[in-house]
């Protein structure tokens, strides 16, 4: 890693180093062509190979089958919290969600100027400090589906399974966890995911939609807010954000050599639970912020015994390459991002960094 640091940054986050070299090599002309991708008609046949075997890539990853439409979108998640309610809450106007966090909390703010929201489940009450048990949920049995957020990156909480719901479609922003493991996509009627935690570069949303819930999408929609217009134009009905498309392919494909989302689940369980025993171990000089059986993979929040120590550390660990630690504004603390490009031997190196600091203060 030639003058490359331990970037442990929440998003936008690490990138495969094998991706970004072969972005490099082709950056300037891609594969012979005299173009770059971000030169080059998405309309154009080069093109039209390159988002073709992303898409395909993507399902063999996550076996999605005929029945469900990939999209690249554009406008994060952030886009998805209004699409969603716009073209879903028909015809009952109302829908689910279940509150984990900062982001879903700002979900439900959009889904509430379309329609009637049922806060079905929420641990705000407890500074989102673990998921709600099954037996938490007040379910809808009318609602038009259920919204939920995978993984919580400002509290480092995430879902090992998914709420069961029922015959209610199912909704999940899985930004800040999406292909870390194999999911059943049999489950979801919807899940979107921004890249720039996981996939890749930020400005490329993925949106993976069973294709009946595409009938939903009224015909008074605005033309870019309706799925089904991006569904019968194959993500083309505009131009595409084309060079983040070939990253996140290039991403799909080294997950694949990698030996798929199994292998890439078991290196993501190594990696925290590495991190999560050496915090449980420092007879609380490193403190966890979330109950056990809600921690995140991909976000390892903790504290130290003050405010000032955690500036102390936060200092040092910036002067020696390991960067992005900060904790969100909204909470303090720090924050370990280790999402499936993060290096192992950089989780071990930053314990080495944390038992040194402990050591000397």
């Amino acid at each position: 890693m030639e003058k490359r640091i331990y970037n442990f940054a929440a998003g936008p986050a690490i990138l495969p180093e094998e991706v970004l070299l072969e972005a490099q090599k082709d950056l300037y002309s891609y594969k012979g062509s005299g173009m770059s991708i971000m030169e080059m008609s998405h309309r154009g046949k080069i093109f039209d190979a390159v988002i073709k075997s992303a898409i395909a890539d993507l399902k063999k990853l996550l076996s999605i089958g005929d029945d469900y439409t990939v999209l690249f979108l554009q406008g994060g998640a952030t886009l998805q919290f209004s699409m969603v309610p716009l073209n879903l809450m028909q015809p009952k106007n109302k829908a689910d969600y279940i509150v984990t966090g900062a982001w879903s909390k700002k979900a439900v703010k959009e889904a509430k100027r379309v329609g009637v929201v049922n806060i079905a489940g929420t641990t705000e009450s407890e500074n989102f400090t673990r998921i709600p048990a099954q037996g938490e949920l007040k379910l809808d049995r009318d609602a038009a589906y259920v919204h939920f957020t995978s993984n919580n990156t400002i509290y480092g909480t995430e879902w090992k399974s998914e709420p069961e719901v029922g015959d209610i479609p199912l909704v999940c922003d899985a930004s800040s966890d999406f292909l870390h493991k194999k999911i059943d996509i049999n489950k979801y009627a919807l899940i979107y995911a921004g890249a720039q935690k996981n996939i890749g570069p930020a400005g490329v949303t993925v949106v993976i939609i069973r294709k009946d819930m595409l009938e939903r999408s009224t015909d008074s929609l605005h033309t870019y807010l309706n799925y089904k217009i991006h569904a019968d134009n194959e993500t083309m009905y505009n131009t595409p954000t084309t060079f983040g498309i070939y990253i996140a392919g290039l991403v799909f494909k080294w997950l694949i050599n990698m030996g798929g989302l199994e292998k890439m689940y078991e290196r993501n369980l190594y990696k925290a639970k590495l991190l999560y025993d050496f915090l449980d171990s420092s007879d609380g000089y490193y403190r966890g912020t979330v109950q056990h059986d809600s921690r995140s993979l991909m976000n390892v929040t903790f504290r130290l015994p003050n405010e000032e120590l955690e500036k102390k550390i936060l200092a040092e660990a910036e002067s020696k390459g390991f960067s992005g630690l900060k904790g969100h504004r909204s909470v303090g603390g720090l924050r370990a991002s280790i999402y499936n490009a993060f290096p192992v031997k950089g989780v071990e190196d930053f314990i080495e960094f944390m038992k040194d600091f402990k050591s000397r203060n």
